[in-house]
């Protein structure tokens, strides 16, 4: 009995065992005519076993990796593209760096204080007041949804500058309240106001009582 303990190990799964056999006898071809030809039709094989790969980019070009995969690369024929090694496929990325930075204000979030220090840097006077004042009305309306309540202008002011460090202010004309009405606008209004509800007339025989239907006929026992 040929068990799967006692065979090679299996590389690529979604090829099967019948590929990865067939790509093993592809390098044991001594002619290297053949072994590009057999190389080829293998190629055309994977493309039938696999057809979602037909939607990803350089479709082909990740088949030839593939067959070069699961020969151990260790077949040598002509490939249309370049030929990775194992260290440039098996090559592991880098770990992306966790965020040490601490939030100051966390309800505000990372993202204003990249905001505020994009203002800061900004050299025109008339943008950077301008782009402060956007700040300052989507601060406002951050605000509000993670404190579920109204806020002063005066306290969204003074935290502008303390992010800032001084450097940024919002002046007394300036409108921060825009996205707050807004935001309060999209909420949905109180249902309790709505018609039929006490003593307004039921139809389609829904609720009510007392009276007597005309078409009711009293059952007789």
């Amino acid at each position: 009995m040929d068990y799967n303990s006692s065979r090679s190990k299996l590389v690529l799964k979604e090829y099967g065992r019948h590929v990865q056999k067939i790509v093993e006898n592809c390098v044991k071809e001594k002619d290297p005519v053949k072994r590009n030809i057999f190389a080829k039709e293998i190629i055309e094989l994977m493309g039938q076993l696999n057809p979602h790969l037909r939607n990803v980019e350089d479709f082909r070009h990740k088949l030839w990796d593939h067959l070069f995969i699961m020969s151990d690369y260790k077949l040598d024929v002509d490939s249309p593209y370049p030929i990775k090694g194992r260290a440039e496929i098996e090559k592991k990325p880098k770990p992306l760096p966790y965020p040490q930075s601490r939030i100051k204000y966390k309800h505000y979030g990372k993202n204003v204080e990249a905001l505020v220090a994009k203002a800061v840097e900004t050299k025109d006077a008339e943008k950077q007041a301008g782009f402060t004042q956007c700040i300052g009305n989507f601060m406002k309306l951050v605000y509000q949804n993670w404190s579920q309540e109204e806020v002063n202008n005066e306290t969204i002011k003074n935290d502008v500058r303390l992010l800032s460090k001084g450097k940024l202010q919002i002046s007394d004309d300036q409108d921060i309240d825009s996205l707050a009405r807004a935001n309060r606008i999209k909420k949905p209004q109180d249902n309790n106001n709505r018609k039929g509800g006490g003593g307004g007339k039921f139809r389609h025989g829904s609720g009510g009582g007392g009276g007597r239907n005309k078409n009711f006929k009293k059952k007789k026992y």
